[in-house]
């Protein structure tokens, strides 16, 4: 492990060129997550595990290698899924994985840290308490290979043998255990039991991993309120708690921050007095969006695709501002519940006391394109299902917002949402199959440099059934500086 060199982060912006990425491939916890328990551990529905794999989420693994590092993939792919190798290249604990440095496999990462004897006994002391296991089973654990032992953390599961605790399914969405920003790294502190172990394996990673060690001084971290310990047990006042698909840094001097069903108020604050306090950035907005299952995070409601071209729900558009009833009766009897609306609240690091209130999504991401990112063309948008009804709120719950730049202009979507694709032809984008992508890159017709914009549809029956598209299953530690 000693061998490893600290990695170069920074992350300026969503879309500038993607360099290097933190992610995590379905493994077999995903395979074991049963209908009474799909809710509590934040899954609508079960997934086919072998289909989410080779069917779906290879493809995004081969397109992130293409595009971030060529050398691993190309000239390999035919061996790499030839049916007698069983998917090895795409196993972590397996010696055929393709372990590259650019699309970092979390898995790898933990494993890398395990092979410490001092660091395996204490996370596998924490893992056990966190999950009440014996002591008996905590003294099996710590004998076992750092590569198992890292996979049992993960998928709840010895080798060969059944469940000893829960599977942390969630752990594909690498996006929500944390988030660079700059040169920082903000942890996340999740609002639910099931992803506990997530927040806990992640700590250990960064705080001990030697890609990492360059940085330890800029890793931040969340506490509870000094009064939390003494509220009830089911209250939510001053609860602190914050997942990554609610932070985007969207410009230099620009963060945004989501205040929704995981990320509440008081994490907002916290991260607004660290980042101001370290100088990070110049402003930060504060988008409190309602607190449904539908949205979740504000990468849910809207992505960037190019400086000037955003991707959203036309819900919080300036057109789906409620407007005055015809008469007094109606007004009172439908007037709308604050809480069903979007709020947006922009702080200035000099004059934080003379905040900037908008009441929709546009003028935001229109003062983001034109202010922060000094672009002089139009600002389009891009809406879920092409706004129309219902398919405007069917495809936002299958992601169709939910994108990640490769480059500016260049996003991967989910190939189900077929209403919002067709609105991206119609703002000029060219749309292509993941695996026609993936055959052009390999034949050499065509280089990744050599795509401009694009939406990269790839296969999504199974993947849209864990609610995370492809910004929620990517951390991006290095992305270039937007021009």
């Amino acid at each position: 492990m000693n061998t490893h060199r600290p990695y170069p982060l920074n992350v300026y912006s969503e879309i500038g060129t993607l360099r290097r990425v933190l992610v995590h491939t379905p493994d077999s916890g995903l395979g074991k997550v049963v209908p009474s328990k799909a809710q509590d551990w934040l899954f609508e529905d079960i997934v086919h595990l072998d289909t989410i794999r080779r069917k779906e989420y290879d493809y995004y693994t081969k397109l992130l290698l293409y595009f971030l590092d060529p050398g691993k993939i190309k000239g390999k792919l035919k061996q790499a899924d030839a049916p007698e190798n069983n998917r090895n290249f795409y196993k972590p604990e397996h010696p055929d994985f393709f372990r590259s440095d650019k699309v970092i496999e979390l898995q790898t990462l933990l494993a890398d840290i395990l092979h410490d004897k001092g660091i395996k006994e204490k996370l596998t002391a924490s893992v056990c308490a966190v999950e009440n296991c014996t002591y008996l089973l905590q003294n099996e654990l710590t004998q076992l290979a750092p590569p198992a032992l890292a996979k049992v953390f993960i998928t709840g599961s010895l080798p060969g043998k059944d469940m000893i605790f829960p599977p942390i399914p969630n752990f594909i969405f690498t996006r929500d255990i944390g988030v660079v920003i700059k040169d920082h790294i903000l942890l996340n502190k999740p609002a639910r039991k099931a992803r506990l172990r997530e927040a806990l394996l992640a700590k250990y990673i960064f705080f001990h991993h030697p890609f990492f060690s360059a940085y330890l001084k800029n890793i931040i971290e969340l506490s509870d309120s000094r009064r939390q310990f003494l509220m009830p047990h089911d209250s939510k006042t001053k609860s602190v708690t914050l997942e990554g698909g609610d932070v985007m840094i969207v410009s230099p001097n620009h963060l945004l921050i989501g205040v929704s069903e995981r990320t509440s108020m008081e994490a907002a604050h916290q991260v607004i007095n660290i980042v101001f306090g370290k100088q990070l950035v110049e402003k930060i907005s504060i988008i409190k969006i309602p607190k449904k299952r539908d949205y979740m995070h504000i990468d849910t409601i809207f992505t960037q695709i190019k400086r000037n071209v955003w991707v959203m729900l036309g819900n919080f558009s300036k057109a789906a501002l409620p407007q005055k009833a015809a008469d007094p009766v109606q007004r009172i009897l439908e007037s709308p519940k604050k809480e069903d609306f979007l709020d947006i609240i922009q702080f200035h690091k000099d004059h934080i006391s003379q905040p900037v209130y908008m009441d929709n999504l546009e003028d935001l991401l229109t003062d983001i394109s034109k202010n922060d990112l000094q672009c002089n063309d139009r600002v389009e948008f891009i809406y879920s299902g092409n706004n129309e009804f219902p398919y405007d709120s069917r495809e936002q719950w299958t992601d169709s917002c939910n994108l990640l730049a490769l480059k500016e202009g260049v996003v991967l979507g989910y190939d189900r949402n077929d209403k919002t694709t067709e609105a991206f032809r119609r703002h000029g984008f060219t749309v292509t199959e993941a695996k026609e992508m993936v055959n052009v890159f390999e034949e050499g017709s065509i280089t990744p440099e050599e795509i401009k914009d694009t939406l990269i549809l790839v296969p999504s029956a199974e993947l849209s059934r864990a609610r995370g598209g492809f910004h929620c299953m990517s951390m991006p530690l290095l992305r270039d500086e937007v021009e």
